[in-house]
């Protein structure tokens, strides 16, 4: 049931990222004569006055459909209601749609998370030393930190009880490599004060300690008033979590290349997520929304980045590009994204046992 519940966030993000551009599309009258969930053979479909709807045998995946190349449609080709003759504003906005819906969703759903189910606090405040690795760097060893340690600050900012001061402190040690960080260390009764400078590391300052909350981690829910800013918060946080995982892709790809998981993967740790603690699947489905949406933004062809691009290029020259030119960009992209997905299938199903160490840490 774990693995179903973890399909079913799928399918309902893929849903509403396609709905966002159905509803765009209708809404100013373009035409619109498919709407499927799923790729593969057709389980279940319905025939509306204008639009096929259809649900397919894998769900993994979807798409709007417009009557502009379909060879068996009776629509005019000057038909001022296809996608192609609209203004390139209104084809942004159904393009873009998608992406916005993923994002408005995904807030959405981080408020109900805060306001109902509430969100994890430590019962204590400070970051709690997990476990020394000294195979990692030996700093935290040498400056005689110890497992069970507490810290209370670093660099004079006090470490509460929300689960984000954990990054917080990750983010001091990584962006100070190579000068001192002073930390103010509760050992049982006993208030320490310790200079650590960490070690430099392809991907940041390291001392070689794990992290945990201090104390247990209990649920609280915030007032319906806060929800929306608390989430708003959540929202931001991970957005920007986001971006730094795309940027260490991008800067360190040898280190990070790995951590990169296909639909398997995801629906692994969502079917994890499910089993041990299903209130976190409200989490789980706003970052793979967020994720979803800021995939699918980036300028890549056959994302609907790569689409407002060519948009943006017909915006500059005054006129598309050949049709044989979008079409081969496109089919190229298609070919290279669908080869990524069937590698990343591939590997995932002999490596089922490997976790992304930051969706871990996120729901830790």
């Amino acid at each position: 049931m774990s693995v179903l519940a973890a399909i079913a966030v799928l399918a309902v993000l893929i849903l509403v990222h396609e709905l966002g551009h159905f509803v765009a599309a209708r809404s100013q009258g373009i035409h619109v004569n498919r709407f499927s969930l799923g790729f593969g053979p057709v389980l279940w479909k319905y025939q509306g006055a204008e639009t096929e709807y259809a649900i397919r045998a894998f769900p993994l995946g979807g798409f709007v459909g417009f009557p502009d190349d379909d060879p068996d449609s009776d629509i005019p080709p000057n038909d001022p209601n296809l996608l192609r003759n609209r203004p390139i504003l209104d084809r942004a906005i159904v393009i873009s749609a998608g992406v916005i819906a993923n994002l408005i969703f995904a807030y959405m759903l981080l408020v109900a998370q805060v306001g109902f189910v509430g969100i994890g606090q430590a019962s204590q405040p400070g970051v709690s030393i997990q476990q020394l690795a000294p195979e990692v760097s030996a700093v935290a060893t040498n400056a005689g930190l110890k497992p069970g340690d507490v810290i209370l600050s670093a660099n004079q900012k006090e470490f509460g009880t929300s689960l984000q001061e954990i990054e917080a402190l990750r983010d001091i040690i990584k962006n100070n490599p190579g000068k001192s960080i002073q930390l103010q260390v509760a050992r049982g009764d006993e208030r320490l004060s310790v200079n650590v400078i960490p070690e430099a590391k392809p991907a940041g300052g390291s001392i070689g300690i794990g992290l945990a909350p201090n104390g247990k981690v209990e649920r609280r829910p915030v007032s319906l008033d806060k929800a929306f800013s608390v989430g708003a918060s959540e929202f931001q946080r991970i957005v920007i979590m986001t971006f730094k995982g795309f940027g260490q892709l991008i800067t360190n790809f040898g280190e990070t290349a790995g951590q990169v998981a296909g639909p398997i993967k995801i629906v692994e740790i969502g079917a994890n997520i499910a089993q041990n603690d299903t209130a976190s699947l409200f989490f789980f489905a706003a970052l793979i929304s967020i994720n979803l949406a800021i995939i699918n933004i980036l300028p890549l062809p056959a994302l609907d980045g790569g689409q407002l691009a060519f948009l943006l290029i017909e915006g500059l020259r005054g006129k598309p590009l050949p049709n044989r030119i979008q079409e081969g960009v496109m089919q190229t992209g298609l070919v290279l994204l669908l080869g990524l997905g069937i590698f990343l299938i591939v590997k995932e199903t002999t490596q089922l046992t490997t976790q992304l160490e930051w969706v871990q840490k996120l729901f830790q």
